[in-house]
Parts: structure tokens; sequence; C-alpha cells
């Protein structure tokens, strides 16, 4: 019976799809494994459950009430549809980070040239970027704090128009708010934040923030 065990047990673990060129798409309602490409965008589709899933050049899209590991890219945006449940961080180049309402990342969300905007979610890590606008939308919850770095390097040019950084209605940033760079602050009567270093806040009780 222990032969026969060890032999069938690895039947149970979800398979991963890797490949170099093509898009991947994780079906409706099936499990898998961790999801990698190089050339090409990653399609998770609602109820879907996947572990880590990564590609180099392309976007990584994920449909509502799906699981998923952490997700990773460097030329590509990742959008995540409402009740999604990431079981690890959320990272992109070049590219934006958008979370909808009931979602519920582990960790952080990190971009370097690209936005990161959040609506009803719950961040447990940091957020961090160098050159992308942040919205911190409206009832939102990050564990962490909040980083806009100042570029080093081949790449340190900065953008002449600095940064905007919203923290909305009913949002909380439980750690403290670091910016290494000019940028636009936006915070609103209504939200929380931690110890805010190297920007002035400017107040709003409006549902939107205001224009520059």
């Amino acid at each position: 019976f222990l032969t026969l065990a060890l032999c069938t047990a690895p039947a149970f673990a979800a398979e991963g799809i890797s490949k170099v060129n093509g898009s991947i798409t994780a079906e409706s309602g099936q499990a898998y494994g961790e999801l990698e490409t190089v050339n090409g965008s990653i399609r998770i589709a609602s109820g879907a459950t996947t572990d880590d899933a990564g590609t180099v050049n392309g976007s990584i899209s994920v449909g509502d009430k799906a699981t998923v590991g952490s997700l990773e890219t460097v030329n590509g945006s990742i959008k995540l549809e409402r009740d999604v449940t990431v079981d690890g961080s959320l990272e992109t180049v070049n590219g934006s980070i958008f979370v909808d309402r009931g979602g519920k990342v582990k960790k952080g969300a990190e971009t370097v040239n690209g936005a990161i905007g959040l609506v009803g979610t719950k961040l447990g890590g940091d957020i961090v970027t160098v050159r992308g606008n942040v919205t911190v939308g409206i009832g939102s919850h990050v564990a962490g704090g909040l980083r806009v770095e100042k570029s080093t390097g081949m790449f340190n040019l900065e953008s002449k128009k600095p940064p905007r950084i919203i923290i909305g209605p009913n949002a909380v940033v439980e750690g403290p708010l670091v910016f290494e760079r000019e940028v636009a602050l936006y915070v609103h009567r209504t939200a929380r934040t931690g110890q805010i270093t190297g920007a002035t806040a400017k107040s709003f009780d409006t549902d939107t923030a205001p224009q520059d």
C-alpha cells in the first residue's frame, strides 16, 4: 500500500505551463502549478487557481475570484479583477498594477515605471515605485508602508512631472510614507497614514483628488 501511495501521490499535484514564445491561459475553475512564458501574456480566468505566474514581455490579467501565487512581469501590466487572492507579491518594471475591489494580496506591490492602483484592497506588504503614480483608493488597507525611490545608476533620469500619490477616502497605510524624490501627495481627510517623510500632504475631502 505504501508503494502504491508513493507512486500515485504526484498525480494530485497541479501541472504548470512553461513556454518561451506564446501566451498562456489558465481556464476558469481549473488548478495549475507555475505559469511561465518569456514572450507572451498570461490570462488567469475567473475562479482559477495557480501557483506563481511570470512573463518577461507581456501582461498578466486575473479574473474574478481567482487564487494565485506571486505575479511578475518586466514589460507589461498586471490587472486583477474583483475578489482575487494573491498568496505573494505583485511586481513589474515597465507597466502598471491595478487591483479591484475585494483584492487580498499577502505581500507588497512594486513597479519602476508604472502606476499602482488599489480599490477596496488589502495589501500585506509595502508599495514601492520610482516613477509611477500611486492611488491607494477608497477603503483600501496597506499593512506596510509606501516608498517612492530616487533613480540610481544608469537609469538616473527623473521625469519632469513628479508622481501623484493619492491616499483616498477611508484608506489606510499603516507604515511610513517615504519620498526620496519630489511628489504631489494628496491625503483624504478620512484616510490614515503612518509618518510622512520627504513630502507635505495636501488634504482633500472630495471623491477624487484635485488636479495639479
